[in-house]
């Protein structure tokens, strides 16, 4: 085999991302750069399992027996520190595409929260950008590669600036890289602490230990030794396995230095066998609301990897990591067979069963490390509220929410707390908990002592859609629809004696009339409120239209006309009562009404400067 010598050497410039992420790490805004090993090893490790899997349908890939392996050669003399792996390798346009430039969603996101968070340490696992790392230990990098089953071997490098070199191999550096990749760090004078051996080993056992393939350390004198146990962990007995095993385990498949906050390891026997090592962080990774949705599971076959997005959870439970190793599926699946695979919808059904099974009992055994779940991944999981019907009854139980009686709410506690004759479970949408606070649809409910859900998430404005009971009793939003509330007696015994009063005033109908007339197609109807109890006016929507919140947030992205909304205004308000001896002002009350209920709601009434004006000329005249 000889190196490619067809094309000249010619550099090229980073693109833009990667450029700034370079600047980053040769600047190093954080200070665990032990992490450097631990990516470079997880890249390693990929190539090997990569060049398992395509050995399946390509038995010459490895045609030379030997077998996938890693190993780390330190050289104190040379300043250099080399990692190396008998893996897939790559040709010269892998090297490019792989090295040069982020095929990925979001990484404008990732850069604004490496520069302003100092938590590279996570987020750099969790992004996949990990080569780029060894840039905060490297002031130049090498990288040789030869692709499994070719001849061409090629060379990478670069020193961290704006650009990179390639070009083809040496006939020297070709003998060497016989397949796979080797990776050569030119070490900055600050990082010679890399060259022991035994910090190698320290960050081998801290964080690669579990990697499936060989880790052998090959010192300056003396023959290579494996360091790492080089076991499928999850194959492993529950009891032969301690705490400090897990968390290591998750940390080296998640790419992560949190701690799982949740556990789960089983083997299923019978009509089909497979063993499941799953966890749930207890922090957010950055791209949690990438459009995409994709989950992270690996999937294996008798421990050959054969795809880390091969949706075994569904989206809704994307923020679970780890492994699920089958007995039973062909070595030779592809990616496209595992969409339609009767095999692995029977894994995934089981195994969400288990995982949210598992997270009821986290929530009643242990509620404070389910309250740390729930605060990372709670909007996540109410996606599975509307998307999943099967299990919607499930995950509204282990739903958790603030409302007007607390934080952290389940709705078996709300229902526990029902009012005498309240049939119905309330709640609110809106952008804050702070607005929603002050929100005047709260009013009556508030009155009575009725706890109301108060929900903050976009998602939120979505699932409620959804036709929903718990426990019998439907819920329902105080924004949509009549709201009765006529059979739930006030706190308060004076307000409620002055309730039963019939308001005194002008005629209700004629200034129902009368607002419609002005405010004309702005509004679908006007009618007198059974909700409100201060405030003067609230916009609501029809019975048989969308939430308030849902109506703003599909306006905001053009989806589907608007539904004009509802205007209800409270009699017994000074304000309401005014219009009828208002004479010309009456206009600008009515519309006044319409205004404040709209800012009230978050949003700006259709004409600010109309507004602003109308506003003045009431101030003006009650001061006249």
């Amino acid at each position: 085999m000889t190196a490619n010598t067809d094309t000249a050497a010619e550099s090229q410039p980073f693109q833009a991302e990667v450029a700034e992420l370079l600047h980053l790490m040769v600047h190093s805004v954080y200070s665990e750069t032990d992490i450097f090993l631990r990516e470079l090893i997880s890249n390693a490790s990929d190539a090997c399992d990569k060049l398992r899997y395509e050995a399946i349908a390509a038995p010459d890939l490895i045609a030379d027996g030997e077998a996938p392996r890693i190993r780390i050669a330190p050289d104190k003399k040379a300043n250099t520190l080399s990692v190396i792996d008998s893996g897939i390798g790559m040709d010269r346009q892998e090297l490019i595409d792989n090295l040069g430039t982020i095929a990925r969603s979001g990484t404008r996101s990732f850069l604004s929260r490496l520069t302003e968070a100092k938590e590279g340490a996570g987020l750099i696992g969790q992004f996949g950008v990990g080569f780029y790392a060894a840039f905060m230990v490297a002031d130049r990098i090498v990288v040789t590669s030869r692709r499994a089953g070719t001849d061409q071997v090629w060379t990478w490098s670069s020193s961290g600036g704006s650009g990179f070199e390639i070009a083809p191999a040496s006939e020297e550096d070709a003998r060497r890289v016989t397949r796979g990749t080797e990776i050569v760090l030119h070490l900055k004078p600050e990082a010679v602490k890399y060259l022991e051996t035994y910090e190698i080993e320290r960050i081998v056992g801290a964080y690669s230990d579990n990697i499936q393939f060989p880790i052998e350390l090959k010192p300056e004198d003396g023959e290579p030794r494996q360091i790492n146990s080089a076991s499928a962990l999850w194959q492993r007995s529950k009891s032969e396995l301690t705490p400090a095993d897990y968390t290591q385990a998750y940390r080296a498949i998640a790419g992560a230095f949190d701690d799982p906050a949740m556990t789960l390891h089983y083997r299923a026997e019978g009509r089909q066998s497979y063993a499941v090592l799953l966890f749930a962080p207890s922090t957010k990774p950055f791209d949690l609301f990438e459009p995409s949705r994709k989950g992270q599971i690996k999937l294996y076959v008798r421990r050959v990897f054969i795809a880390d997005d091969a949706e075994l959870l569904p989206a809704y439970l994307r923020f679970i990591r780890g492994v699920i190793d089958s007995e039973d599926l062909p070595l030779n699946i592809s990616r496209e067979m595992l969409q339609n695979n009767p095999q692995l919808a029977q894994i995934r059904k089981a195994v969400t069963g288990r995982v949210i099974g598992e997270l009821e009992s986290l929530s009643e055994k242990e509620p404070e490390n389910f309250a740390r779940i729930w605060d990372a991944f709670g909007a996540v999981i109410k996606e599975g509220i509307w998307e999943d019907f099967e299990r919607r009854e499930k995950l509204l139980a282990l739903s958790r929410f603030t409302t007007t009686a607390g934080e952290k709410r389940s709705l078996k506690q709300y229902a526990e707390d029902l009012k005498p004759n309240q049939t119905e479970i309330y709640y609110l949408t809106g952008d804050s908990l702070e607005r929603l606070k002050s929100n005047p649809k709260l009013e009556s409910a508030t009155a009575r002592g009725i706890e109301v859900l108060l929900l903050t998430d976009p998602v939120d404005a979505f699932w409620t859609a959804a036709p929903l009971d718990f426990g019998g009793k439907p819920l329902k939003s105080l924004s949509q629809g009549d709201i009765d509330f006529g059979l739930i007696p006030l706190l308060d015994d004076k307000a409620q004696d002055d309730r039963d009063e019939k308001p005194s005033g002008p005629d209700e109908a004629a200034t129902i009339a009368e607002i419609k007339d002005v405010l004309g197609e702005r509004v679908s109807e006007v009618r007198a409120s059974q909700r409100l109890t201060t405030s003067a006016s609230c916009l609501v929507a029809g019975g048989n239209g969308r939430d308030r919140q849902l109506e703003r947030l599909l306006a905001q992205q053009n989806k589907g006309a608007g539904v004009k909304p509802v205007l209800e205004i409270n009699m017994r308000h000074p304000l309401v009562t005014a219009i009828a001896g208002a004479g010309d002002a009456a206009a600008d009350i009515s519309f006044l009404l319409l205004e404040q209920a709209q800012i009230l709601d978050g949003e700006l009434p259709e004409d600010t400067a109309a507004f602003a004006a109308r506003l003045n000329r009431l101030v003006l005249r009650g001061m006249a």
